[in-house]
């Protein structure tokens, strides 16, 4: 007789928690449509803007860290003091990071002219491969060889990519965790332009 009891028992838990089953996967639908139906009034540009998280905040001295360019120019942080800087560690084989690189150059072109600077710290990979991933992209911002991951050690950083943003006085502002877009950066780095 407990058998019974306990066999119905069951039956009456499974039939109770279908219906709340079937309201969580209906409202993860009604957010998905809502979404997309933000992003074609022009509320969103992209549905996974909203997604996007804010930069962790940050406040203290920008390491010291050198490098060289793509012309064996030796390139120092401290060379760019004055400026807002975006510093990415990335590298040519990592999706996210080549996805984010038009991202950067449409924002570098756009606000270059306000002393912001954006420094792309390649990770590692030949210098021929980062040179024609540059050359095809068309990036005109500093991009440093960093065949020892110097930049990923002094940052504490093991996942590409990642990003920081330094002030015109050579603070760490912020910084990011993954792949960035445009919209993020005009909502997080251009107020620091104008400051």
């Amino acid at each position: 007789m407990n058998t019974k009891v306990t066999g119905e028992k069951k039956s009456s838990q499974k039939t109770t928690l279908l219906p709340i089953l079937l309201a969580g996967l209906g409202l993860i639908a009604l957010i998905a449509v809502a979404l997309i139906l933000r992003s074609y009034q022009g509320v969103v540009n992209d549905p996974l803007d909203a997604l996007i998280l804010p930069p962790f905040e940050i406040n203290q001295p920008a390491p010291e860290l050198t490098l060289f360019d793509l012309d064996g120019k030796e390139v120092t942080l401290s060379d760019f003091r004055g400026k807002v800087v975006l510093l990415n560690n990335w590298a040519t084989w990592c999706p996210p990071c080549r996805e984010e690189m038009p991202e950067f150059k449409i924002y570098y072109d756009k606000y270059k002219d306000q002393d912001f600077q954006i420094v792309a710290i390649e990770a590692g990979d030949p210098e021929d491969d980062v040179r024609n991933f540059v050359e095809r992209e068309g990036l005109d911002f500093v991009v440093l060889l960093d065949p020892e991951n110097k930049s990923l050690i002094t940052f504490q950083q093991n996942t590409l990519p990642n990003s920081f943003v330094i002030d015109r006085d050579g603070n760490l502002r912020m910084s990011w965790l993954g792949a960035i877009n445009g919209p993020t950066l005009e909502k997080f780095v251009t107020p620091l332009l104008k400051e």
